[in-house]
């Protein structure tokens, strides 16, 4: 989605916006911070986004004022700890240094485990029973699932023996969130299978990779502050999956069916976007704060199957009305929508991946013997 013309401006302009010399405008460049695109005009010259420089000036003003940095830090803000397994930057989603969008094409959920969990190999393995009851949500389910396995320690020792604990622990999360048995091999061709979707396996392992991290988004850092108190590894699990079932997080799944459905009982994309417009609601599934320029991860798994018209339809309305586009939500919807998986395979699917995140930030975080422990600001 190209930038419009009133929000890039040159680079003399934006070095007097911020107080620096030209050369001290090109470091921001190289170093992500600031996006320099071609001027049509001139094509030896550079235009920059001012959004980026805005951003850059309002974080400087918050690092001057402590107590504003501070208030803001856990609302899109400033971050709040280092980590060395995944980075958003210059609108890319990288796994340690690797790009995320690269090894969705060729990497299986496993394989990005054991770049995640710093293992040789991985392997989602084990005798695992399905669930009594297929009520309630994958996530419901998967949380069912681990009530058995809350007492089992964090994984420590060796990382051979650290990749077995850990991977049980996704097979465990797996079966429930599918609501099927799965048969051993891997984890995106058992999953395809026992959804009577083989033509889906591909998609599907692409899905898993793209969903396995995500920086500190809500469920993690949940799972994090878990692990920090020295919570075995299940109830870290457990305090990721609760928090990713809200609407605003990995719910946000069941809110683009929503959309969806009611772009099928109007028979038009375009009206469904625009009747949810004039009732004043959003659109779930499109816009992502962290991607001005769209969501990398939707955009990757979106061309790796033809997309349904219908799906098609609410997005280019969705992106010609207002400029956003799509999310993984969306993405990962319709991709359920497409092989005709069960209802709410897509945050299947998100739960499954994304516990591969939150184990290797748990692990991270217990190495760090470090307390979340942030503090609060009373206000009468």
């Amino acid at each position: 989605m190209a930038a419009s013309n009133e929000r890039l401006i040159s680079a003399r302009e934006a070095s007097r916006m911020l107080g620096i010399r030209l050369a001290s405008l090109y470091a921001y460049v190289s170093r992500g911070q600031i996006r320099a695109l071609p001027d049509p005009a001139d094509p030896r010259a550079r235009l920059y986004r001012r959004d980026d420089i805005e951003a850059l000036l309002e974080r400087k003003n918050r690092q001057s004022r402590p107590a504003a940095a501070a208030a803001t830090a856990l609302d899109w803000g400033m971050p709040v700890l280092t980590t060395r397994l995944s980075s958003i930057a210059g609108g890319r989603l990288a796994y340690r240094g690797r790009d995320t969008v690269a090894l969705a094409e060729t990497a299986s959920l496993e394989e990005i485990a054991a770049l995640l969990w710093d293992c040789e190999a991985v392997e989602f393995r084990g005798q695992i029973a399905k669930p009594v009851s297929s009520a309630g949500s994958p996530i419901d389910r998967a949380v069912a699932a681990l009530a058995g396995e809350l007492p089992t320690a964090a994984p420590a020792g060796p990382p051979t023996l650290r990749g077995q604990r850990a991977g049980r622990l996704i097979r465990i999360i797996a079966v429930a969130a599918a609501d099927r048995w799965l048969a051993d091999g891997p984890l995106h061709e058992s999953i395809a299978a026992t959804w009577q979707a083989p033509a889906a396996a591909d998609v599907i392992r692409r899905a898993l990779v793209l969903v396995a991290d995500h920086e500190l988004n809500a469920s993690t850092f949940a799972a994090r502050v878990a692990a920090s108190t020295g919570a075995p590894l299940a109830h870290a699990l457990v305090a990721g999956l609760v928090t990713l079932a809200g609407p605003a997080h990995g719910g946000a799944t069941g809110r683009v069916s929503a959309l969806l459905e009611e772009a099928a009982r109007l028979g038009d994309g375009a009206a469904a976007v625009d009747a949810r417009l004039r009732r004043g609601d959003d659109l779930p599934g499109f816009g992502h704060r962290l991607y001005p320029d769209g969501d990398p991860r939707a955009k990757a798994l979106i061309a790796a199957f033809d997309i349904g018209s219908l799906e098609r339809s609410v997005a280019d309305a969705a992106e010609t009305t207002t400029g956003l586009a799509p999310t993984i939500d969306f993405a990962l919807v319709a991709l359920e929508r497409r092989f005709r998986l069960p209802r709410q395979a897509a945050l299947a699917l998100f739960a499954t991946g994304r516990s591969v995140g939150w184990i290797a930030h748990a692990l991270e975080q217990t190495r760090s013997g470090q307390l979340i422990r942030p503090r609060a600001m009373f206000t009468p």
